[in-house]
């Protein structure tokens, strides 16, 4: 494409966040669930190995073939969603490219999802080459939550106009309640890390030759859920506070939505402890993760980022906030 052409292509791009803006940064959260939830699928089904090689299936082949049967279609299934989830990057990172002066968190947010790509695509490869080191898959699913969490920003920032961004702004929650939503996202990342722990220390390795972490996993699911018992305690006395601060209702929305997960995660996890981890309820438990991630990240922005002080425009706030 040549200069003059690409600066045309540049010209028509929005300068808004648009509502295609914001159906790819929803796009963007819902695809990197959905790769957790089939990476899952890969795990419990003991499909790890089912594509043997990396990046091919197999060293003649970089599809399954008929031989591999049903363990390599699902392996490859998931391999295969990758694509989607780059096409949605890029997509999202086109939309969001005539915009990247005044909204550059769009921009960062698009390009950093859009990196997580390739960056889990070879912990994946590594994850294969090790024979599905626990440390390894471990890692594999953070990354995943990191992912997950930068997409559920960009799914709350893509919602703001480039007017409202630019607004002078206050506080969204009393000093409290922000720092019980700070407790509670760093408690949600701990219970998550040791989460993932706890499974490498049990049955669903992924394959049937694959090695554990060693460690005891009765122990292990212990100290998973001292962090839960924090994080319920923590986020009802958030619910207590912003109820009681009168807070502004989407972040009383956020916080229901949060606790609403937070109970329903903790009861699968209980549940499928105590009737020795059947696979759809491990697979409930890993895509209740995500959305606990993402429920967390949702209320952590909302109640301490800050929110349009009453009475601003556009046009009487953005000399000020320019200044």
């Amino acid at each position: 494409m040549t200069l003059p052409a690409l600066s045309r292509f540049t010209d028509a791009l929005p300068r808004t966040t648009a509502p295609l803006v914001r159906r790819l940064a929803i796009a963007s959260l819902v695809s990197q669930i959905a790769i957790v939830v089939t990476g899952g699928a890969v795990r419990l089904t003991a499909s790890g190995l089912g594509c043997p090689e990396w990046p091919r299936c197999t060293p003649e082949s970089i599809v399954t073939t008929p031989e591999m049967g049903f363990h390599g279609v699902i392996e490859f299934g998931n391999r295969l969603l990758t694509f989607v989830l780059v096409i949605i990057a890029v997509a999202m990172i086109v939309s969001v490219l005539g915009l990247r002066r005044e909204r550059k968190d769009l921009f960062r947010l698009s390009v950093g999802l859009f990196l997580g790509i390739p960056a889990q695509a070879v912990i994946g490869g590594i994850t294969v080459w090790t024979g599905l080191n626990p440390w390894v898959v471990g890692l594999h699913f953070i990354v995943s939550m990191i992912l997950v969490a930068l997409a559920t920003v960009l799914v709350d920032r893509a919602r703001l106009s480039t007017e409202q961004y630019r607004l002078r702004r206050a506080p969204a929650a009393p000093p409290l309640l922000r720092q019980l939503l700070v407790t509670s996202t760093v408690l949600t990342s701990v219970a998550v890390v040791l989460g993932v722990i706890v499974t490498g220390s049990g049955p669903h390795a992924g394959d049937q030759g694959a090695a554990r972490n060693g460690l005891d996993s009765d122990l292990m699911t212990r100290l998973h859920a001292l962090p839960v018992y924090l994080l319920v305690a923590t986020v009802a006395l958030a619910v207590v506070v912003a109820y009681r601060a009168q807070v502004e209702g989407k972040l009383r929305r956020a916080l229901l939505l949060l606790a609403a997960v937070v109970l329903a995660q903790g009861a699968i996890g209980y549940t499928q402890h105590f009737l020795h981890l059947p696979v759809v309820l491990v697979a409930l438990h890993m895509l209740g993760a995500s959305l606990l991630m993402s429920a967390a990240i949702h209320a952590h922005y909302t109640g301490t980022t800050r929110r349009t002080l009453p009475g601003s425009t556009a046009q009487s706030r953005l000399p000020q906030a320019v200044a």
